[in-house]
Formats: structure tokens, sequence, C-alpha cells
């Protein structure tokens, strides 16, 4: 044991090794007396942490380097990113690379892990309690609904037991009645015929008597019913009625007790946690008070559908098989068929700057002028499309014979979610009519959709969970709404086209609505935002699209 370590001795100073101790270098790992503490403090060169002796951390527990047995690795090496010791460092095969002390990195690492352990007690773990907490939620209230439904099921048996019940009563009570009648037919022709068999005997008896008295009296005022006699009494005959019973028709039976909503699971996309240093909210734009139009692009053609390539480049695409692209000052920079000869029903431009439409049953990307068919659809229809923060499409669609709608969500050609039912199993979008259903993925990752047949701007959350219904400025009751383009933009603001009535609504992110924008705008159709918050709005009435300011 080293003497001055000893249990019988006071603990020295590891520089002057004659004064007691009193501090402790955390950086430097070494006791100090007091006159050495302020020495070692004036030694600029490092950033000195001295704390009293008892506060000071726990001694590193020093690996030893697995090359020198009698060496502790108390270096490390930057290069190689291990740490290593000092014959390592100068002699051995660190020699020349870049070495810090390992008592800096541990601080870094330790304050590095600290962060770590801050945000999983902090943030982290309780997003997962909250999350099992709601399943379990969810699953107490699933139970629930499924309880109601078996007795919703088992009320609906009775009242149908009881409708059979009671048919079967009536059925019974006409046969009732029905055989009593058939009964006093033949009771009452029972008593016609006894009668006449009492006047026969009657009458045969009388002759028995004059035929045994020899009266010639009798005999001879006598006169003969036989004639009466010889035409019988009308005979009652009697049906029994039958019971003619239909073949049940289980397939009406079953539709007659009613049907369940589809099974619908909905799996959710679990939300990406930013880093606490990544947590930051994008700077405030206030609305102007006078939006304005900054620039206005002559498409050509009537143009629908509009989506930004960059602040001075838009693409649109209308009532023919062309896309165009166009910058500000209205000049044609490239234009491109589909590959079918449809008109396509809607154009984004994804994250890698390719175009991507739709048209008749496919989706198509354009890379390079070049197009390539990415998904082909079986009994449904997509309509409108756009892509999201994390380059997903989303696209909704209707099905072939306009009964249903849905949005989903594709990675690739891979589908990644379907949103089509609310949690009562009712359908979030309208079906048949007119399948005007554009949409939007917001900054909180809400998906907006414009549902035109609706009358409303349907919000769902990331996990297709119904946050809300606009169904236009509640002040305004004469004059009808219907959505047509709808866009997000920094604020995480929904703007959306009124079409009948020349305006944008803008609202805020849960649905209040904030202002319009009017700019003696012409049927405002489709709507895009670049990322400086410019809105191009396609004027299908004008064949323009403008660049409205309005932040």
């Amino acid at each position: 044991m080293h003497p001055r370590r000893s249990a019988q001795e006071v603990l020295l100073c590891d520089l002057c090794e004659t004064v007691p101790l009193q501090s402790h270098c955390e950086l430097c790992n070494i006791n100090l007396c007091v006159n050495c503490a302020v020495n070692h403090l004036s030694d600029s060169s490092k950033r000195h942490k001295v704390v009293p002796f008892l506060h000071r951390k726990p001694t590193p527990n020093y690996h030893k380097c697995p090359d020198h047995a009698d060496k502790q690795c108390k270096h490390y090496c930057e290069k190689c990113g291990i740490p290593v010791c000092s014959t390592c460092a100068l002699f051995g095969k660190h020699k020349g690379h870049e070495i810090s002390d390992i008592l800096e990195k541990l601080s870094a690492k330790t304050e590095s892990l600290q962060k770590d352990l801050e945000e999983l007690e902090k943030r982290m773990y309780p997003r997962y309690e909250k999350m099992a907490s709601d399943v379990e939620t969810e699953k107490a209230e699933l139970e629930r609904k499924y309880g109601k439904l078996t007795t919703d099921a088992d009320e609906q048996g009775e009242i149908l037991h009881r409708e059979i019940t009671a048919i079967v009563n009536r059925r019974k009570s006409a046969i009732a009645e029905m055989k009593t009648k058939h009964l006093d037919a033949l009771h009452k022709n029972t008593e016609e015929i006894t009668q006449k068999m009492a006047e026969l005997k009657q009458i045969m008896s009388d002759l028995k008597s004059m035929l045994k008295s020899n009266d010639v009296s009798l005999t001879s005022t006598y006169k003969s019913r036989n004639s009466e006699f010889r035409t019988l009494p009308p005979k009652v005959r009697v049906t029994a009625p039958s019971l003619s019973p239909q073949k049940i028709n289980k397939d009406q039976l079953n539709e007659m007790f009613g049907s369940l909503s589809p099974l619908s699971i909905n799996t959710e996309h679990g939300d990406t946690m930013k880093s606490a240093e990544a947590v930051s909210s994008p700077p405030v734009k206030p609305l102007l008070d006078e939006p304005r139009v900054t620039a206005t692009i002559d498409t050509g053609y009537p143009p629908c559908s509009v989506s930004c390539l960059s602040e001075d480049q838009v693409w649109t695409c209308g009532i023919n098989n062309t896309m165009k692209l166009l910058n500000l000052q209205s000049k044609l920079l490239t234009s491109i068929q589909t590959k079918s000869g449809n008109t396509p029903t809607d154009i984004a431009v994804t994250r890698d700057g390719d175009l991507v439409y739709t048209d008749s049953n496919t989706i198509n990307l354009i890379k390079n002028k070049q197009i390539q068919t990415v998904i082909t659809l079986q009994g449904w229809v997509p309509l409108y499309v756009c892509c999201t923060a994390a380059n997903n499409l989303l696209v909704t669609m209707t099905s072939d014979d306009r009964e249903q709608s849905k949005v989903v969500r594709y990675s690739g050609s891979t589908e990644k979610q379907s949103i089509q039912f609310d949690d009562q199993g009712r359908p979030l979008y309208s079906s048949g009519g007119y399948n005007i259903k554009y949409l939007s993925e917001n900054k909180n990752l809400d998906i907006c959709v414009a549902d035109y047949n609706a009358s409303a701007v349907v919000v769902v959350n990331q996990s297709g969970k119904l946050r809300f219904r606009y169904t236009g400025h509640p002040s305004n009751t004469k004059q009808s709404f219907n959505p047509y383009g709808i866009t997000t933009d920094s604020q995480s603001h929904i703007l959306t086209a009124d079409y009948l009535n020349d305006r944008i609504h803008i609202l805020d992110q849960d649905g209040q609505f904030l202002r319009y924008i009017h700019c003696d705008l012409l049927g405002p159709y489709g709507l895009c935002v670049d990322i400086r918050d410019n809105l191009f709005v396609a004027e299908c009435r004008t064949a323009k699209v403008k660049t409205i300011q309005y932040l």
C-alpha cells in the first residue's frame, strides 16, 4: 500500500506530497492542497475543474492497455476513436495520431449520456407510457362498444322474433276464423238434411198406418209427396285452405337484420420525435391585411392543378393531356404528354423534384422526362395526389362503382396506410357525384381533404383519426361552400379554393376560420404554396395562374 494512503496517515497532496490534500481536480484526476490548487488553476492551457475533495466525482475506472499490461488507457485517440495508453500514443501504433485527454472526452461523453438519459426519462418514456395507456383505454372502449354491438344484435333478433311470432299468431287466428265459418256452413247443411229426414219418416209412418187401416176415406184423399223429395237438398262442400310458405331468402333476411360496417384496422405510423436540439418552430409570419397578386402566368389552357417546382417555376395541368412547366414570366420551360394520351387528373412534385400524375387507374412518375407507371390499381380509380414530408404519396381514390372513397398512403409502390372510416365505422369521405377531392399534408402531419360533394374540408391526423370538418364560415349561411383545391403553408395554415364564390378560405390548423383572399380571383381551382409561402392559384376560368403574397 502507498505510504500516503495508509489508514493511519493523513492523505497528502499528489503534487507536493507534503501538505494534506484539500481539493481534487476532476479534469486531471489529482488531489491538491490549498497552495497547489492555486498554482494548478493558474495553468490556462486546460479548463481545470477543482472541487472540494469530499465533493469529487468517483475515480474513473481506467482499462488496462491490451498491448502494455502495466499501463492504463488514460488518453484518447481521436483518429481511431478508442482509449489508449501513453506508450501507444507516443511510440506505438497510435503515434502521430491526434491524442486528447480521456477525462475531457469522458466529460463530453458523460454530458451526452446525461442528455440522452434526460431525453429518455422526460420525453420518450412518458410518450411510450401514454401510448400504452391509450391502447389500454382503447381496448376498454372496444370491449364496451363490442358489448353494445352484441346487445344491439340481440335486440334486433328479439324484434325479428316478435315480428315472426306476431305473423304466426295472425295466421293461426285467420285459420281458426276460417275453420269456424266452414263448420257453421256444414252444421247448417246438416240441420236442413235432418229436417227433411224427419219429414220423410213422418210420411212413411202415415203411409204404413193407411195401408193397415183400409180406410177408404184416407186412401182416397191421399196425395203423394214423393216428387217433392226426389230433389235432394243442396250439399255444402268445403275445402280447407292451404298455407303456401315462400322460400326463405336468407340474403334478404340477412340484409333485413342489418349489416356490420367493414372491419377497419388502421396501422398508425409512429410519430418521430425530434431531438431536443431540433425542436424549433418556424418564424411566425402574420397574415397581410391586404394580400396582393405578385405575378400572373398565362398557361394557354384552363388549368386545374398546380404544383411548385421552385419559387419561380410551376407545373400545371388542365383539360388536355399536356403537363406544362412554366416560369413567372409565362415562358414554357418543358411540356410532357401523358403516356396514355388521357387528361391527367392531378399532379404533384416530389421532394426530389420529379413529377407525379394520376391518370385512369394508374399513378405515374416522370423522372428525367421518362414516364414510369409506379402503381396500377384494380377496382379503384386514383384521383388527387400530394407528396408528404417523408416523401410518401397520399392519394384520394374512388371505387369503380363510385360507392366508396378513401385516402391511401404509398411509400414507393407499396401501400402503407388506408383511411376510409371513422371510429364508428362511418365513411369519412363522400361518394358518388363529382369526385373532386384535392388533398394536402399539413406541417403537423394532418391530412386535409377538400371534399367537394360533402361541402367540407375533412381533416384527420397522421393516424387517420378524424380531427374536424370545416363547412364554411359559420356566419355565412347564404352562399354554398364547395371546396376545390387545398394546400398548407409553413404556419400550418390550411388554404382551400372556394371556386363558386371566387375566393380562398384561410384556416388555422384546428379548423378556425381566419380570413378570405379575394384578389379579383375568377374560378380558383388548384392551389400550391412554395417554400417562401407564395400562393399559386390556378384560375380555371381565365387560363391563368396567379401568385399571391398573403404573409
